[in-house]
């Protein structure tokens, strides 16, 4: 079965990240991760994008044992990916005047 591609971010969606990076300790699961990945996997391939050390993140990810649900761990954002999930992410509607207005007022949903 074909499976579409979806980007997930590690920090601030998967789990309690609140902007105060540390590339050593990786902040706890986000409640519901496990249940929610494990539920996409059914009919999504799923990639982990993270601007962290790969290795570090797979750890975190064996540790959560959320890894069972995932294809692979990267730091690049591919472009054959149906769907992007990212806590700092806006969604272009076509109005580029909506979209500067949104822009600026931009913050991520744990701020």
């Amino acid at each position: 079965m074909y499976k579409k591609l979806i980007l997930i971010d590690l920090d601030g969606v998967l789990n309690t990240y609140k902007g105060n990076f540390d590339e050593n300790v990786i902040s706890p699961m986000r409640e519901g991760a496990y249940e929610f990945l494990k539920e996409l996997s059914k009919n999504y391939k799923i990639n982990i994008f993270t601007a962290r050390n790969a290795d570090t993140a797979k750890q975190w990810l064996i540790s959560n044992n959320l890894i069972d649900f995932v294809e692979e761990v990267t730091n690049i954002k591919s472009s054959f990916a149906s769907i992007i999930l990212d806590d700092r992410a806006i969604n272009f509607n076509g109005d580029f005047k909506k979209s500067l207005e949104i822009i600026e007022n931009f913050k991520p949903f744990w701020k």
